[in-house]
């Protein structure tokens, strides 16, 4: 991403992430940038490559949290990291919910490949299943499914991580008695 595009792109990510593509308006945008719609059209061209930039911004991101995720040694760094990349989760939320769209999708799946092989090793250790790596990749899969659709700005916090979190462990349980 080139310099001059970079508050252009912060400010689209954040917009999407609470709002979805709705959120994704030229005026709005400029307003908030504090440049001219004209800056924007030079630098984009329109609303289309300005959102391939900003969802290529997002598998960024999400290369900088896997990274961050599989470096967690326990659920509190964990915790730590999700967090931190708070904003980015609910982007990823926001690609989840509006995945008609065949790029939303895409993103959404890329995103994916790039978070579940770096989470599963702490994943595993979390939830109680480092015997197991399909039954543990299954379950994470499910409550990833489960996680995107519980958060919002204001669930996503440690309280409730550590309440999803025991809630799988203790499901988990269940399951191998």
């Amino acid at each position: 991403m080139k310099e001059i595009e970079k508050s252009w792109i912060e400010k689209g990510y954040r917009f999407f992430a609470y709002e979805g593509p709705r959120g994704l308006k030229v005026e709005r945008l400029s307003k908030e940038v504090g440049k001219h719609k004209s800056s924007f059209y030079h630098l984009f061209a329109d609303l289309e490559i300005f959102l391939e930039r900003v969802l290529t911004f997002h598998l960024h991101q999400a290369k900088i949290v896997a990274a961050k995720e599989s470096n967690s040694k326990n659920e509190k760094e964990l915790i730590k990291v999700i967090l931190e990349h708070k904003l980015d989760l609910l982007f990823n939320r926001q690609l989840r919910i509006h995945r008609e769209n065949p790029d939303f999708e895409n993103c959404f799946n890329l995103t994916n490949q790039i978070s579940i092989p770096a989470i599963l090793p702490i994943w595993k250790r979390v939830i109680g299943l480092s015997e197991n790596n399909s039954l543990a990749q299954m379950v994470l899969m499910l409550s990833l499914e489960i996680f995107y659709l519980q958060i919002t700005d204001e669930t996503l916090n440690e309280s409730w991580l550590e309440e999803y979190f025991a809630s799988i462990r203790n499901m988990v349980l269940q399951l191998k008695q």
